[in-house]
């Protein structure tokens, strides 16, 4: 009792690795503690790391060094390339030619050029042009000229040696993380990165002491000062499915609209201000349109009567964050400094479950880089890794049903002209059985390949480097479903949804159908919406689905679906709408839910929020042939007594599997 109390008070607190842990792990300590945080608190186990880092080695292993432009370069030399490895929101270039200025290398003596399709011959010349004259080469963006990388290789090997080069000379290179980029560069480059700040206060400080912002001239410029102001809070706007690179340049641009629109019109221009902001400036680089809808719903709370009419503006709940009231310049680099280092989720629109989100990922982050320095050889007693994998394997092909027959299948569901669902259960199952072939034969080549029956292909090699750490093999995944889950809760996944499909065949098609269980989910909708054309003889192009929370007998249109889980938000049971999750309750599962078919010029789109359906947590996928995506699957529309833009900034959606 004790021990289940303290788990407990572990569980709830909000400092979980600084508590002392209950009863008899009270004395555990380093990694063994860690392993209990781990499996009771995985949100904490970033900071759990970090204080172990600090205990065993110093403060200084976990605060990253100031940006040093001055410093790195008086470390190198003519022929040792300086290295940017860029990240979302950061870019040198601006800093780096000022840097160029100063060491009076600026002009045409810093020449940049950024790489792409046939640029590569223009940087060679560029190169071979300074190494004579001892000027400084910025080649931009490698890993967008990937095939160009073997001849930098040479160029940097070969051409740029100590008798050759001048000793001026530089070159600058910078690009994002990519296989592709040789290793000899980054072995004798010096390496620099300029990670943006993280949280709002820092990037909102960061805007503020930044050009143009800090130039006096800029921030006291405007005929409508006092809006000026307020508007230029934008520097809070940020927070997506896919993470889009946004740089400084997209707010520099935006501000300078902004002051323009502000002196050229009497009246604040709102709508032609929040359209050029956010459907050009920053949704020209948004490619998903339920992004877009959260940046036009987020850009809303900034490009406000409210805020322009009204002082000190909340921008959220609670007092903490606001528009200061009109004052100089320093008074809002001073309220920014009182703002907390870590943003309360509530200021994004998110719930403060979002924290628990976050640091999750953060976590699977860091332990998934761990596993990669995972040696491949134990000593001692325990069992080896070739052991362990030839053990897993034999117990997945034990459960492994065989593969359905199609011929049965064709013969007791026939193709017919009324009945689109039997369709449905024959592409079904041709699908399964292309992935379990896969599984199957990867896994008995494996188990030949380590008794030394057969060679061990690259192929095999990779699917036992993920079957010892728990990850679904490449080679699986290539032939599968979606899916974020572990190597363990895959294969159960995947056998329950081989028997979700054996009992359709047995007994026929379930009252309720699990939306989860299908591999490719908008082939069923496609199915139910074909049934209900066919039979009223209405285009299918005009059919769209209302959505009910209740359950009767089996449906004379439509069908009964389950397996929905609900992030962002819970379903109030006892009010039939969406309500506010509960504390640390990061998912909901969705109640039996009616796909009612008919004609959408005919719905009534009242009170609620368009909930979009994906297939992982992921969010987000690629447009595969057929012109569907491979995450997103529709929109059900849900009774809601809040307006909807609540939901949007709230991140609120349905997914078909959790990760875990």
């Amino acid at each position: 009792m004790h021990l289940r109390i303290g788990q407990h008070r572990l569980y709830d607190s909000g400092k979980p690795h600084k508590d002392q842990l209950p009863d008899r792990w009270s004395g555990l300590g380093g990694i063994d503690r860690m392993v209990v945080i781990r499996c009771f608190r995985p949100d904490k186990m970033v900071p759990a790391v970090q204080d172990f880092i600090v205990d065993n080695m110093g403060q200084a292993y976990i605060e990253p060094p100031t940006f040093d432009l001055a410093g790195s370069y008086s470390d190198s030399n003519c022929c040792s390339p300086l290295i940017f490895v860029l990240s979302p929101g950061s870019d040198p270039t601006a800093g780096l030619l000022k840097f160029a200025d100063d060491r009076e290398m600026g002009g045409s003596k810093t020449q940049t050029i950024s790489l792409g399709q046939g640029q590569g011959p223009l940087a060679a010349q560029m190169i071979d042009k300074a190494i004579k004259e001892g000027t400084w080469v910025v080649l931009q963006n490698c890993h967008l000229a990937t095939s160009w990388m073997p001849a930098l290789e040479r160029i940097c090997e070969e051409t740029i040696t100590p008798e050759n080069t001048h000793p001026s000379f530089r070159l600058w290179l910078t690009s994002y993380p990519s296989d592709k980029f040789p290793v000899s560069i980054l072995q004798n480059g010096l390496k620099m990165t300029n990670e943006p700040p993280k949280g709002i206060r820092a990037n909102l400080l960061r805007s503020y002491l930044s050009h143009p912002i800090s130039d006096p001239a800029f921030f006291g410029s405007s005929k409508k000062q006092v809006i000026w102001q307020k508007v230029l809070e934008i520097c809070f706007f940020f927070c997506w499915n896919i993470p889009y690179e946004f740089n400084e340049s997209d707010l520099r641009i935006s501000m300078r609209q902004i002051q323009m629109f502000l002196d050229e019109y009497e009246e604040v221009p709102l709508e032609a201000l929040t359209y050029l902001t956010g459907e050009c400036n920053y949704g020209g680089r948004v490619t998903d349109d339920k992004d877009r809808r959260l940046l036009m719903s987020l850009l809303s709370i900034f490009f406000s009567w409210d805020l322009i009419e009204h002082e000190s503006y909340h921008l959220c709940e609670g007092d903490l964050y606001y528009v200061p009231a009109h004052g100089p310049y320093q008074t809002y680099v001073n309220y920014t400094r009182s703002l907390p280092i870590c943003a309360d989720p509530c200021v994004f629109g998110l719930h403060s479950n979002a924290d628990i989100t976050k640091d999750n990922q953060e976590t699977n982050q860091l332990l998934d880089g761990v596993l990669l320095t995972l040696p491949r050889q134990t000593g001692g007693g325990a069992k080896s890794p070739q052991e362990v994998v030839d053990e897993l394997a034999e117990d997945i092909l034990s459960k492994l049903p065989a593969d359905f027959d199609i011929q049965i299948v064709l013969e007791k569901y026939p193709v017919t002209y009324e009945e689109s669902m039997n369709t449905v259960l024959r592409q079904e199952i041709i699908r399964f059985n292309r992935l379990t072939h896969v599984v199957r034969v990867s896994l008995v080549n494996l188990r030949k390949a380590l008794k030394g029956q057969i060679v061990m292909s690259t192929e095999l090699e990779n699917v036992f480097n993920s079957m010892l750490v728990g990850k679904v093999p490449a080679v699986w995944a290539a032939k599968s479903y979606p899916s974020l889950k572990p190597l363990g809760s895959y294969v159960t996944d995947l056998l329950t949804r081989l028997q979700f499909l054996q009992d359709w065949i047995d007994n026929g098609p379930s009252t309720v159908f699990w939306l989860s269980g299908f591999y490719f989910t908008q082939s069923f909708l496609t199915g139910v919406a074909q049934n209900f054309a066919r039979k009223y003889t209405i285009p299918i192009d005009y059919i769209g689905f209302e959505f009910e929370t209740h359950m009767d007998e089996k449906p004379e249109d439509g069908a009964y679906v389950k397996g929905l889980f609900m992030e962002g938000a819970r379903w109030d049971r006892e009010n039939m709408v969406i309500g506010e999750s509960f504390p640390k309750i990061l998912f909901d599962s969705l109640p039996i839910i009616k796909l009612k078919p008919g004609e959408m010029s005919k719905f009534q789109h009242e009170n609620l929020y368009v909930c979009p359906v994906y297939k992982t947590s992921a969010r987000r996928g690629t447009l595969s042939t057929t012109g569907h995506s491979t995450n997103y699957v529709m929109s059900i529309e849900l009774p809601s007594d809040k307006p909807q833009k609540h939901w949007v900034n709230r991140g609120v959606a349905c997914l078909c599997q959790l990760d875990d």
